[in-house]
């Protein structure tokens, strides 16, 4: 018995030791890496930087806002930006606490992020009217600023987008499953400890291949890596997600606005579909919810028109394929609101 006390006392110090040894591994990691440097400058917007990227010539065309998801980036949109930019001026950015941008001191409510957005392109001397293109959680966001700013849209796309009704109608109901909540918080703690970053940097696994150039992933692994700020907002999201939907909802009409629909083919990969099978749950019928509420979104306006692409959620944007058809299709949008 005083053996095994013995040994497992020893084990004890040899894990305690380990444990010290990887967290000053990852201190060190936080102290000598280099802060992740932004692809675009930050703008102060009372008290709050935000990252934002502006490309293109200012023209007489509408200038083009691109809103990233929830859990998503400027990179998000490079090839909807590239082949956007040389005709028309666009802007892509990061909303507070997102990515490169900082987080507000500010209370938050449904429509913070449509007034925290005006007073950016105002800011930057950009000027209405816009064509606003959202994807996913980017859509609402979209149909809030619309709401609150209707003589500046000219236009409405809508990639993939969150549907106001999204978590009633689905068998997910909310942003991040209660399931992946411990593991996104843990994940904070251990990129704020360095300790995420020095795994990626001993592991130096490969690139998701989702169509985006390399460089694109490489910032966002070193921003991942680097704090738990992308993290905590992500949490930060899901606590808000439900108060942007039910805003969003609010604007249920778009008139005789012009807009774009585009939905992914793929909404769960299959080891979603046989979780969901497991728990009694149709994913074939998930799908066809999910495409009865694109429907819905292209029904806002008498003028709206919806395509479907091959892809998942986010392939949608980051596959080169779609991204051209998607710009295409907004090129004649802009056409016919100018003819």
């Amino acid at each position: 018995m005083k053996l095994i006390l013995t040994i497992l006392k020893w084990i004890g110090k040899i894990m305690t030791g380990l444990l010290i040894l990887v967290l000053l591994a990852g201190l060190c990691f936080r102290i000598f890496d280099s802060k992740p440097i932004p692809p675009g400058k930050l703008v102060d917007i009372n008290g709050t930087k935000l990252h934002v990227r502006v490309e293109g010539e200012r023209n007489n065309y509408p200038t083009i806002i691109l809103e990233a998801g929830a859990n998503s980036s400027t990179d998000m949109f490079h090839w909807v930006s590239k082949g956007l930019n040389k005709k028309f001026r666009v802007i892509r950015y990061d909303r507070e606490g997102k990515w490169f941008s900082e987080s507000t001191k500010d209370s938050i409510h449904p429509e913070f992020y449509a007034k925290q957005l005006h007073d950016l392109l105002d800011k930057i001397n950009e000027k209405p009217p816009y064509i606003l293109v959202g994807h996913s959680m980017g859509g609402p966001y979209n149909r809030i600023f619309r709401d609150v700013y209707p003589d500046e849209v000219l236009g409405m796309v809508f990639l993939d987008s969150s549907h106001p009704e999204q978590w009633k109608r689905l068998a997910q109901k909310e942003l991040v499953p209660k399931s992946q909540l411990g593991l996104i918080k843990v994940g904070t703690v251990l990129a704020d400890l360095g300790i995420i970053g020095l795994l990626n940097t001993i592991n130096n696994s490969s690139f998701r291949n989702d169509g985006l150039p390399k460089e694109c992933h490489i910032r966002s692994r070193k921003l991942t890596s680097h704090s738990g700020q992308v993290y905590r907002r992500y949490l930060k999201e899901n606590d808000i997600n439900k108060d942007i939907l039910h805003r969003a909802g609010r604007s249920s009409q778009l008139d005789s606005l012009p807009i774009l629909v585009f939905t992914a083919t793929e909404q769960y990969r299959e080891t979603q579909k046989e979780k969901y099978r497991k728990q009694g749950i149709d994913p074939e019928q998930q799908i066809q919810i999910w495409m009865e509420m694109q429907r819905e979104m292209k029904e806002l306006s008498s003028n709206g028109k919806q395509f479907i692409l091959n892809g998942n959620h986010g392939e949608i944007i980051t596959q080169k394929e779609n991204a051209d058809k998607i710009n295409q299709e907004i090129l004649l949008m802009i056409k016919s609101i100018l003819d």
